[in-house]
Order: structure tokens, then C-alpha cells, then sequence
């Protein structure tokens, strides 16, 4: 611990995703070395040398789908997608995660299960799509953790059985960007449930994504992004009946509100993008080294 702190404080400036984060660096310092730390400023001294910690919360490239195809992209077919797959369903959500515990995924399955349990008319109508990258597949922990996953779907999927409808369909494949862009554009929720999670970048892709100011995003309160995009339906994780309301309230949400908190959180997206996080970076960088210039 001592050793990679020490090295860490090497750097003239470390970023972090949020204050929260910074704060506990600095706590942790504080704990594990001899060093002055200025809480005003956020900063460290130890032997002459300071270091400032400051948040940098990361975003995406906001006209990237445009970029690709050299004009606004349409809105892809629901129907013809879901019959590629050989799915029917009138109401879509979608997740997308790198297969890993720390995602929620296995709570947002039983969210759905529960969902359907408490709104029986959504069973035939609803269907949930997780696009997940496998992920860490030499660890055998992940193995067990893919394989309860993969039981917890099948056993939904039998329990609402249905001809040409399930309830969720599992991707288990890296997919690359601009197919996940097709089913962030078609979906009326995207469900972002991390249980520990720096940002999330899903999150604001998925906004990024919908010019058409339409969808719904089910953010976790534990996603770095949930600070930013207050816009989403925030909920615990870990609460499934909460989870279950809001997949509800997604879909039951008169169309003015969808397009009030998707345009409000695609405005804070467009100025807060990918480019002004690197601006950002390097101004605070370039004033460090103006004032060490100063001094000198």
C-alpha cells in the first residue's frame, strides 16, 4: 500500500472520477504516510514535492455515431432486429456490460422477473436484451459467476415461457460499437445497475446515442455517472422491487417527461463531453507548470 501511494504522489496531478473518490485518496494518504495535506486545495506535500487531486469525471465522444456514417443516423426497425433473432416484443430494454459481478447484472435479471411478476400484462410484450463481453474468463470465480447468470436467465425464460417471446435474451460476444449503437437507439429503457462503479460509461453512450430524445435510462446511485446525469431514474441496485417500479415507470412515462430528461441530459452531455474532459485535463496540468515556473 505504502509503495503505490508513494508512487502515485510521484505525479504532479492524479485524476479521479469523482470528489468522493478524491476524498478518499486523500484519506488514505492520510493513513498511510507522513505528509502535509492541504484540504482546502486538494493537494499533498511530502518532501517538497505537491501533488493535486482533483475529479475529472470522463464522458464520450457525443456526435460519434454522426462521425461514422457522415450524417444523423436513422432510427433502426424494432420489429426487423427482433425478427432477426426470432423475438417478438412491443417494449425493449437493453443492458450492456463487461461480464462482471461488480455490474448488477444478476439483480437487474431478477428486477425484470420481478417486473413481469408484478405487471403480468408486459409478459408476450416486454423483452430484456443483455449484450455482455466476456471478460476475465481465465479466473474460475468469473466461470461460476457466468454460469449462475446463465442459470438465473434460463430458469426466467422457462418461467414465462412463450413461443417466439423470452423474456431475456442473453448476448454473450464483444460486440463492437456500432451494434450496441443499434440497440441503445431501439430500446425504451437501458438499465446502468452497477453495485460499485466508477463511472459507467453505458450510461452516457446510451444518451449520446438517442437523437431522437426518446428512451429512458435506469441508473445506479453507486455509477460515478449517476452525479452527472440526474435525469435517469436513479435506483439501489441491490433494492429489486425498486429496480422493478422503475423498469415500470420507464415504460409507462408520458412521452413530454421522456423528452424533457432526455434533452436535459443530452445538453449537459454535449458541453460536458470527451473533449472538454481532456481540455480539462491539460489546462489544470499547464497551470501547475506556469506556477512552478513562477517560483522559479
Amino acid at each position: 500500500q505504502k509503495e503505490l501511494v508513494t508512487g502515485l504522489l510521484g505525479a504532479d496531478l492524479i485524476g479521479f472520477q469523482t470528489q468522493f473518490y478524491c476524498n478518499n485518496f486523500l484519506d488514505t494518504v492520510d493513513r498511510t504516510m507522513e505528509s502535509r495535506i492541504d484540504w482546502e486545495h486538494f493537494s499533498v506535500q511530502k518532501e517538497g514535492h505537491i501533488t493535486m487531486v482533483k475529479p475529472f469525471p470522463i464522458s464520450v465522444d457525443f456526435r460519434q455515431p454522426e462521425k461514422e456514417t457522415g450524417t444523423p443516423a436513422q432510427k433502426p426497425d424494432m420489429k426487423a432486429i427482433l425478427k432477426e433473432m426470432g423475438l417478438k416484443a412491443e417494449y425493449l430494454g437493453v443492458g450492456v456490460d463487461r461480464i462482471d459481478y461488480t455490474k448488477g447484472m444478476l439483480e437487474r435479471v431478477k428486477a425484470v422477473e420481478r417486473f413481469l411478476e408484478k405487471h403480468p400484462q408486459f409478459v408476450r410484450k416486454f423483452s430484456f436484451i443483455q449484450l455482455g463481453a466476456p471478460s476475465r474468463t481465465h479466473i474460475p470465480q468469473y466461470h461460476r459467476f457466468l454460469a449462475e447468470l446463465h442459470a438465473e436467465v434460463d430458469r426466467i425464460n422457462w418461467k414465462f415461457k412463450a413461443k417466439d417471446w423470452k423474456a431475456i435474451t442473453f448476448l454473450e460476444k464483444h460486440h463492437d460499437h456500432k451494434e450496441i449503437t443499434k440497440f441503445y437507439k431501439i430500446a425504451d429503457a437501458c438499465l446502468v445497475t452497477s453495485l460499485h462503479d466508477g463511472m459507467n460509461l453505458v450510461a452516457k453512450e446510451f444518451v449520446a446515442a438517442r437523437d431522437d430524445m426518446g428512451g429512458v435510462l435506469i441508473l445506479s446511485r453507486f455509477a460515478g455517472a449517476s452525479r452527472e446525469l440526474r435525469d435517469a431514474l436513479i435506483v439501489n441496485p441491490y433494492d429489486i422491487e425498486q429496480m422493478a417500479d422503475a423498469i415500470h415507470y420507464s415504460l409507462t412515462m408520458p412521452n413530454d417527461e421522456i423528452t424533457e430528461r432526455m434533452s436535459r441530459m443530452r445538453r449537459d452531455l454535449h458541453e460536458n463531453n470527451i473533449y472538454k474532459w481532456a481540455a480539462n485535463l491539460t489546462e489544470e496540468l499547464a497551470k501547475l507548470r506556469m506556477d512552478d515556473f513562477k517560483l522559479t
